[in-house]
């Protein structure tokens, strides 16, 4: 028999993850902001094996459109510039022979749309892996019933099941909300 309180916390648990998947996506889109989020993703080579930047680099922010990235070692400009270019950063680096500046520019009103529009899509794809949570506790539940949980519990467990899946959505559509005004504030 399964233990109900283990299945929802486990629930639980995995609706946490696709709200912190979620957020971390939301950080790595420009916003017209400089944020170091933008360059987390940003590998680069480093005495033969790919390193994140921030492992090569001091990345700080000196003001809302600067990015500023000072190598440890100033041997490795050229290669963190090559991996800004390759990354998806969409942005050109620009040296002065010790610091990599980013520029990051106003984004115009249909490059905003298009940013709240890819910050739906992966909103969606985060809703979707916390209804498909909430799909698979349910037939855990269901299969429970045949192995001896009685219904009124396993009634009280979907009901427990729909408050977190409930929690977790609206938790999503607000970290939406706060990207999308982010996003969409000149």
């Amino acid at each position: 028999m399964i233990d109900v309180k283990e299945t929802l916390q486990n629930a639980e648990e995995r609706m946490e993850m696709a709200a912190m998947f979620l957020e971390e996506q939301l950080a790595r889109i420009r916003a017209g902001r400089a944020n170091v989020a933008i360059v987390d993703g940003v590998r680069v080579e480093s005495y033969g094996s790919k390193v994140p930047l921030n492992q090569v680099a001091n990345v700080s922010v000196p003001d809302p459109r600067t990015i500023a990235i000072k190598p440890w070692d100033r041997k490795a400009i050229r290669d963190i510039e090559k991996a800004i270019m390759d990354s998806d950063v969409g942005i050109t680096p620009e040296n002065n022979g010790e610091v990599i500046r980013l520029n990051i520019p106003q984004p115009t009103e249909e490059r905003r749309r298009d940013l709240v529009k890819q910050c739906n899509k992966i909103g969606e794809k985060a809703k979707v892996e916390v209804r498909n949570v909430r799909g698979d506790i349910k037939e855990k539940l269901k299969k429970a019933i045949k192995d001896g949980l009685s219904e009124d519990n396993e009634k009280d467990a979907e009901m427990d099941l729909q408050k977190l899946h409930d929690k977790y959505i609206k938790k999503l559509d607000e970290l939406l909300e706060a990207k999308n005004k982010e996003i969409m504030t000149v």
